[in-house]
């Protein structure tokens, strides 16, 4: 599974370079400020349509300025970019935005919400060599609605012997709790990012001083976990049935 570490990182670019050295990235077009950095030091990057931070923002979107941006990315370590959703949106909203959009080398990916329907995750499955699973209002990676509704879905997006049909990527789900126990792709968050600059997260007997220490003990401890490759149905609270 690849581990995508979401920017920006809030440390000096040196600090920076150093912590993501290697690493994979996850870029939002919302916030593109150490894209250059990334492109020089990751081995890839994704392009991520920031339709969350846009949604939360109250500002509106121009999807045409996302596809131009693409157009014009000369970067052949980009892996692949999120097609643009609606947040809170319904699946006819969402079909519409994947309708238009362009080829692009063929490099875009669709987002399916944990709410959405079912036949809505098999179609996306038939059509698309990779998925993006994306998480809706009500239902938070990792609890016990949330696993509920997990297992529908990789029920129906897995074979009778739990192989994927389709590249599945999490996103925000760069959780070890969760990605350990579904067969993704890749995944990715900005727990990195989040948390390197803050020291009170380490409270054991070692503190590291240095934001580059700092990042390179977060991603190590995420990066030392992988994914499995069958889908294998999780159990779940019997007060909840």
């Amino acid at each position: 599974m690849i581990h995508y570490h979401g920017t920006p990182i809030a440390c000096a670019d040196d600090q920076v370079s150093r912590i993501m050295n290697g690493r994979h990235a996850f870029v939002s077009f919302a916030h593109t400020s150490q894209l250059s950095l990334v492109q020089e030091v990751c081995q890839t990057w994704v392009l991520d349509n920031g339709a969350f931070s846009f949604w939360k923002s109250g500002k509106e979107t121009d999807w045409s300025e996302y596809y131009e941006f693409i157009a014009n990315l000369k970067s052949p370590n980009m892996d692949f970019f999120i097609i643009p959703d609606v947040i809170q949106g319904d699946e006819e909203e969402n079909d519409r935005l994947i309708q238009e959009c362009p080829n692009l080398n063929c490099l875009g990916v669709p987002v399916f919400h944990t709410s959405e329907s079912l036949d809505r995750a098999e179609r996306l499955a038939d059509q698309f060599p990779l998925i993006a699973l994306g998480s809706s209002e009500g239902l938070h990676p990792g609890t016990d609605t949330w696993w509920m509704r997990i297992n529908e879905i990789m029920e129906a997006l897995c074979d009778e012997n739990g192989k994927p049909k389709t590249k599945i990527h999490g996103l925000r789900m760069l959780n070890p709790d969760v990605f350990k126990k579904i067969p993704f792709a890749s995944a990715d968050s900005t727990s990195v990012a989040r948390n390197t600059s803050n020291s009170y997260r380490f409270n054991g007997g070692y503190k590291p001083l240095s934001s580059h220490v700092r990042g390179q003990i977060l991603i190590d401890r995420i990066e030392s976990f992988n994914a499995p490759q069958v889908w294998k149905k999780q159990p779940i609270q019997l007060s909840l049935l």
